[in-house]
C-alpha cells in the first residue's frame, strides 16, 4: 500500500484544478485525493465544496456514502471482507465477527499500531471461493480461521 502524503493544501488545490470543467467531477476529484493523502480530511472537504459550489454537507454525505472513501488515513495494510450473501453462505460473517471481536475492532476501524484497517466490502466477484476478502488490493479465497489469522499476523510485520 502506498505511504499517504502529508497533506498540502496547494496540491489539494491543483489535484481539484485538474478537473475543472468536467462534469460530474466530484467522485473522481475525492479519489484523486484519498489517492494522495490516504484520506478525505476536513480541509479537503471544505476545498472541494467551494470549488463545485456545494455545501460541505452534500460533499461529506458523498464521502460518508462510499465504503472506500474515509476521514482518516487507513493501516499500513487494509483487509476488505466480503459480506455479500455467497460469502455470508459459507460462513464469512462469523469469520468476520471472531476477528473484529479478536482485534477489538468495528467495521472500518484500524487496530491501535495502525497495522491493519479491517473493512466491509460487497462482492469482490470470487463467489465460488467463498468467503473471500482481498488484502492492499489483492484477493484472498477460501478463507478460514487459520488463514484469516495467517494475515493478520502477516500485517502485524
Amino acid at each position: 500500500m502506498p505511504k499517504a502524503a502529508v497533506w498540502d493544501e496547494a496540491e489539494a488545490k491543483d489535484i481539484i484544478c485538474r478537473h475543472d470543467g468536467r462534469e460530474g467531477s466530484m467522485l473522481p476529484i475525492l479519489h484523486d485525493l484519498q489517492g494522495v493523502f490516504g484520506c478525505i480530511p476536513p480541509a479537503a472537504v471544505r476545498l472541494v465544496a467551494d470549488a463545485l459550489n456545494l455545501t460541505r454537507a452534500e460533499v461529506h454525505g458523498v464521502i460518508s456514502f462510499y465504503h472506500d472513501f474515509r476521514e482518516q488515513p487507513a493501516g499500513r495494510h487494509v483487509l476488505k471482507l466480503c459480506r455479500a450473501e455467497a460469502c455470508q453462505s459459507m460462513d464469512g460473517e462469523r469469520l468476520a465477527r471472531e476477528l473484529l471481536d479478536r482485534l477489538g475492532l468495528e467495521w472500518g476501524d484500524t487496530t491501535p499500531d495502525g497495522r491493519l484497517t479491517v473493512e466491509a466490502t460487497y462482492c469482490l466477484g470470487l463467489c465460488a471461493c467463498a468467503p473471500s476478502a482481498m488484502l492492499d488490493g489483492e484477493p484472498v479465497a477460501r478463507l478460514t480461521p487459520a488463514s484469516l489469522q495467517d494475515i493478520v499476523r502477516e500485517a502485524g510485520r
